[in-house]
């Protein structure tokens, strides 16, 4: 399981995920090669050698890059493990490259670096449950999850 975040155009003034107009059309984020420059800028030691699927593997986190295989890039993933540091990565990245996101576990559904800590702490609340919860279903003992903080 993974926090997940989602970039693409996303209006200036939209706050809330509703607030972005039903007829609204995203422009590109730029050509795949761009798009990888821009974020080997911020992160140095995410590693594409697959162009696809960029990865950054630090102590505290992981971060997985799905960029697709599309030369022209309209929106990208990125699959978030570990402790607060990876927000703090996150935000800079989208700050520095003046991208907009989706967070999955936002209460507006827009990444808002100001929040992003608390969001990737609700995530973890969410994945701690989930985990509980299936290991309750097989029976097995709960336990705090052993996955990264």
């Amino acid at each position: 399981m993974s926090w997940d975040i989602f970039v693409q155009d996303i209006p200036r003034g939209a706050r809330d995920a509703g607030d972005i107009p039903e007829d609204f059309q995203p422009r590109p984020l730029g050509e795949r090669s761009e798009v990888i420059r821009r974020i080997l800028e911020v992160v140095p030691e995410a590693d594409f050698s697959d162009p696809t699927w960029g990865t950054v593997e630090e102590p505290e986190y992981s971060i997985e890059f799905n960029i697709g295989d599309e030369d022209e890039i309209m929106a990208f993933a990125l699959h978030v493990r570990g402790g607060d540091a990876a927000a703090g990565l996150v935000a800079d990245l989208l700050g520095r490259c003046g991208w907009r996101a989706f967070d999955t576990a936002s209460e507006s559904g827009i990444f808002d670096p100001a929040s992003a800590a608390d969001s990737l702490k609700r995530w973890r609340a969410h994945r701690d449950r989930a985990v509980r919860g299936r290991n309750e279903e097989r029976g097995a003992p709960s336990r705090p999850s052993p996955l990264p903080k």
